[in-house]
């Protein structure tokens, strides 16, 4: 079975490698514009089109068949009724910061897997616990770059984990692609684990 990962994120391209998981990469541009304001439907939906954005691309260029499988996901940071997604620069970083500054908030990853006309979502949630950051840590990270292109404007596996006191969950749902639920879900859809695909 060919297995592709509808995903730009390195991170999630580090994940699956790391798996030992044989893959292509195939992006396409989706609209990720919503009304929806519940963050595990939102993640949900948003993984969907862009896994369909890719087996239409696939489609058009005579390069999909039933034996195809499409991975593509989403990630945002809830906290109370807000919906993090990625800062539009600096000063935006440094507002989601002062906001998840010594709180807990939710990691949601959705993820969608087609295969032939076939469509299921899913999605996971981890609670990170963020420690209380001063005003000069806050700008020192953001202006440090790293937030810039991360949902909730952190990234645990780096510069912020000095101030994330700890999680419940999954750890990689926080980097970006929640492997466990993946796999799960993988066995209901295909009846096989991710490992044995490949």
């Amino acid at each position: 079975m060919r297995i592709v990962l509808a995903s730009k994120s390195p991170r999630r391209r580090e994940i699956l490698s790391m798996l030992g998981i044989e893959f292509d990469i195939v992006t396409a541009d989706t609209d990720e514009a919503s009304s929806i304001t519940d963050p595990t439907r939102l993640v949900e939906e948003l993984a969907l089109r862009k896994g369909r954005a890719v087996r239409e691309l696939l489609q058009k260029k005579g390069a999909w068949d039933d034996n195809t499988l499409i991975i593509a996901s989403d990630t945002v940071v809830a906290t109370g009724e807000d919906i993090l997604g990625k800062p539009e620069g600096c000063a935006d970083a440094a507002r989601m910061l002062r906001r998840l500054s010594g709180s807990a908030h939710h990691v949601i990853s959705g993820i969608a897997l087609l295969l032939g006309e076939r469509e299921i979502t899913d999605h996971d949630k981890t609670a990170v616990h963020f420690a209380d950051m001063t005003e000069e840590e806050i700008l020192w990270y953001a202006k440090s770059g790293e937030p810039l292109d991360k949902a909730g404007a952190y990234a645990v596996q780096g510069l912020a984990s000095l101030f994330i006191k700890g999680l419940s969950g999954d750890y990689f749902n926080v980097v970006g692609l929640p492997v466990y639920r993946l796999n799960v879900l993988v066995k209901q859809f295909v009846g096989k684990s991710l490992t044995e695909l490949s």
